[in-house]
């Protein structure tokens, strides 16, 4: 199937696309390996949570990874971890959520398919009753990734945090509303919380150094294979548990 145009007025035909994509498992694992040489994370885990995120990977069940968001860069530095931690195996079989802006450069867009980018039209950069729509589509397709054991990789902040390096913002209902769903469709996703820090920044919205970047501390907070059944029950924990690992990596930076 041809790419489509990802646009908010495509919505349908973006999310047909994204929902059977596959990624090219040989490239992607090269450039997460290169991602991991270049970068090089330091990555640390709660007590026990190595084994338990080796263990629910070779169970074979779907992982929601929530990562908190500082910059731009964020999805460089991340996927160099992955490539450094018990998620290794799941590179390839991850679908990363990415504002839909990114994808309308196509030598970018090119990278992103390969790196598991599926497309998200966020309400603050539109007006239309149409993001509702696209919105509920999104969810639809993840629950269907999930559900054929694919995994998601989400921001879900929903934007960089310039306010406060070291406290999550608030989330919005998306990554309980995933969850949910894919349970109606037989899948029992595991959360994983994914803390990262660059270190003390005095103004969080200033740019990243190389420095900053390469010296990127992570945090895996204990995997949670047991969710509630409501979606805001389930967006309650995952903000507690992301703010654990963000505690996390700021302490082990």
């Amino acid at each position: 199937m041809e790419p489509p145009e990802v646009s908010l007025e495509n919505t349908d035909a973006v999310y047909d696309y994204y929902r059977d994509h596959r990624q090219n498992l040989v490239k992607a694992k090269a450039a997460y390996w290169l991602l991991g040489r270049r970068f090089q994370p330091r990555v640390h885990y709660a007590d026990s949570a190595r084994k338990a995120l080796r263990d629910f990977i070779s169970d074979g069940r779907p992982l929601i990874i929530s990562i908190n968001h500082l910059s731009e860069k964020d999805p460089y530095t991340v996927s160099a971890a992955a490539w450094r931690s018990p998620l290794r195996p799941v590179i390839g079989h991850t679908r990363v959520l990415a504002k839909h802006e990114v994808f309308a450069d196509r030598k970018m867009r090119g990278t992103l398919d390969m790196m598991g980018g599926l497309p998200v039209f966020r309400s603050k950069d539109h007006e239309s009753s149409s993001v509702n729509a696209a919105s509920e589509r999104l969810i639809d397709t993840c629950a269907v990734v999930l559900a054929r054991g694919d995994s998601i990789a989400l921001f879900p902040e929903g934007t960089c945090n310039y306010i406060d390096h070291t406290r999550v913002l608030e989330l919005g209902g998306g990554i309980g509303h995933i969850v949910s769903r894919a349970r109606t469709l037989a899948a029992d996703p595991v959360l994983v919380s994914l803390g990262l820090s660059y270190g003390p920044r005095p103004d969080p919205a200033a740019e990243l150094s190389k420095t900053d970047v390469r010296s990127a501390s992570f945090y895996f907070g204990m995997p949670i294979g047991e969710l509630p059944s409501q979606p805001a029950d389930i967006t309650r924990i995952a903000r507690d548990e992301l703010q654990a690992a963000l505690d996390g990596a700021v302490a082990a930076y």
